[in-house]
């Protein structure tokens, strides 16, 4: 896929409708060839949307207007691209826990969590968050999670957690201001209530912070797994992760995941971790998978905010 296809892509698939702001700048990017070279500068894993956008915006710039947006970015470029090269896209929305919550209440307690892909790991506590799935409440922390959920019972509890932890090449710590900023960065202009959110999470974290590893999901998730206590159900899980990972890699961490003792819960575009026989999904925007053990189980939102379990 050249960037011209992975920026027009972004805008038809993940922020049609849901951000506006990002549509116009992912269309006008495409279509732009002096962005378009300054980005094929960059290793392929660096020319992502998300990236160059979360980047402008950390530094100050315009994303509402995509004239302006353009001429800040060429004028800017040297700054853009050293940040664009030094970060990596670590969105980090406890939204997610959404969806796994009805996977992680229904394994055996208690559980011991390692997150791959981590970030600052504000996805290692859905059992101190609250959840709504319509009409159906569960827990009683902040902040409360919203997912239109169909095609199951929503869980009675949130899971009991004894151990948690993350891995991850870069670690973000919650009690920075920087990191925090660069989390913020990542949010979609529109979405003012995941900053709150994001906000609320990250005092969680902050009150008891996790183990976070740097490592890589191959070569040390062996050693931090084997940390987690013998007495929980050991659950590794990630979301929206594997695709910034190479292709042999991303097939020796499913082969080395599949042999390790307790649970393996996957949150990805199937594009990314295929899956044979999948039933159309049902509605536009649900375009991540959760499996369990290498089963999938139902389609999700990005950001945990909906979900659709296989009949």
């Amino acid at each position: 896929m050249t960037t011209a296809e992975a920026y027009a892509r972004f805008a038809n698939r993940e922020v049609r409708r849901v951000s506006p702001a990002y549509e116009r700048l992912s269309r006008a990017v495409s279509r732009d060839a002096d962005l378009l070279a300054l980005l094929d500068g960059l290793p392929p894993a660096k020319r992502q949307p998300n990236l160059l956008f979360g980047v402008v915006r950390w530094l100050g710039g315009p994303v509402e207007d995509p004239a302006a947006f353009h001429d800040y970015a060429v004028a800017n470029w040297p700054a853009i691209e050293a940040q664009m090269r030094a970060r990596a896209t670590q969105t980090n929305e406890a939204g997610r826990c959404a969806v796994l919550l009805p996977v992680l209440a229904a394994l055996p307690q208690p559980l011991a969590l390692l997150e791959v892909g981590a970030s600052a790991g504000l996805c290692l506590y859905p059992d101190r968050y609250a959840y709504r799935y319509g009409e159906h409440r569960v827990g009683s922390g902040e902040p409360v999670l919203e997912c239109a959920a169909s095609g199951l019972v929503p869980p009675a509890a949130v899971p009991q957690v004894v151990w948690r932890a993350g891995l991850d090449l870069n670690p973000l710590d919650v009690t920075d201001p920087d990191d925090v900023s660069w989390l913020d960065a990542l949010i979609w202009p529109e979405h003012a209530h995941r900053r709150a959110r994001l906000r609320a999470a990250a005092a969680v974290a902050a009150a008891e912070p996790p183990l976070l590893i740097r490592g890589d999901l191959v070569d040390d998730l062996p050693a931090l797994a084997a940390r987690a206590p013998a007495e929980a159900t050991l659950v590794v899980f990630h979301t929206s992760v594997l695709y910034q990972v190479p292709v042999p890699r991303r097939e020796a961490f499913v082969r080395l995941v599949r042999g390790l003792p307790g649970h393996w819960i996957a949150n990805e575009d199937p594009e990314v971790l295929p899956y044979e026989g999948l039933p159309e999904s049902p509605e536009e925007g649900l375009y991540n998978v959760l499996a369990l053990d290498g089963t999938p189980l139902a389609w999700t939102r990005g950001h945990g905010q909906a979900m659709s379990w296989f009949a």
